[in-house]
């Protein structure tokens, strides 16, 4: 990815990139496991279910468990997190002098598939609401379909008068890397982020020379946050 390139809009994904929310998403489900009856899962196994929405992870969650879920597993979920939303949830370490250097040279936005109300608490609470107005922050359950449907991104490259090639989508997992596919936009891709496994257990990529991400997309990796300003001239 050529440093020189100048960017117009990065775009952020949520958990796993802007913030260390493993934890917390793992002891909401794990809660509602216990609830059923069921034994907990490792957090690390659990963090490798986040990314396509609360529905998909409690699906995921019962079908590792080998149990079927109550009717009413979503809502109980959603609950049981939204009590624990900000319990251990933390920027990245270096994240927040990340995003002051950062939106001085951009547009910055956040493109999630937590739900609205999830997103917008943990932005507030982590002091990180500064750097995204709620004009640009497209959450899971809004008008537009979960990543990697594009359409989240384009909307806000609309809203910030950005075409593809001035837009940068950073996240951590194959989600991310294929809403930039679709889009036709850069990709950043998180080493430090818990949604990564899922790109660095795949056997056609290695941890330091991912060949199909980067035969089929413009991809960059990085281990910290603040690796990103090198990114972004």
């Amino acid at each position: 990815m050529p440093s020189s390139r100048s960017w117009r809009l990065i775009v952020f994904d949520l958990d796993g990139t802007l913030v260390d929310s493993r934890r917390d998403i793992a002891d909401a489900a794990n809660a509602l496991l216990e609830s059923c009856g069921i034994a907990r899962l490792p957090e690390e196994r659990i963090g490798r279910m986040v990314g396509e929405g609360a529905a998909t992870l409690v699906a995921r969650a019962f079908q590792a468990s080998r149990v079927e879920p109550p009717t009413d597993a979503l809502d109980r979920f959603v609950a049981l997190y939204h009590d624990r939303l900000l319990d251990h949830t933390r920027p990245y370490p270096g994240m927040i002098e990340t995003l002051e250097a950062l939106r001085g040279r951009a547009r910055l936005a956040v493109l999630t598939n937590k739900p609205r109300r999830a997103t917008l608490a943990i932005l507030e609470g982590l002091d990180l609401a500064q750097f995204f107005t709620p004009a640009m922050v497209v959450a899971g359950d809004g008008p537009f379909p979960r990543k990697p449907d594009p359409s989240g991104l384009r909307h806000l490259q609309t809203a910030a008068a950005a075409d593809a090639d001035a837009t940068l989508l950073v996240g951590d997992s194959m989600i991310d890397w294929r809403t930039a596919r679709a889009a036709g936009t850069a990709a950043c891709l998180a080493r430090y982020g818990f949604g990564f496994s899922t790109i660095s257990e795949r056997p056609s990529i290695s941890d330091d020379h991912p060949v199909e991400l980067i035969s089929t997309c413009d991809v960059r990796l990085i281990d910290s946050p603040d690796e990103l300003l090198d990114v972004v001239s």
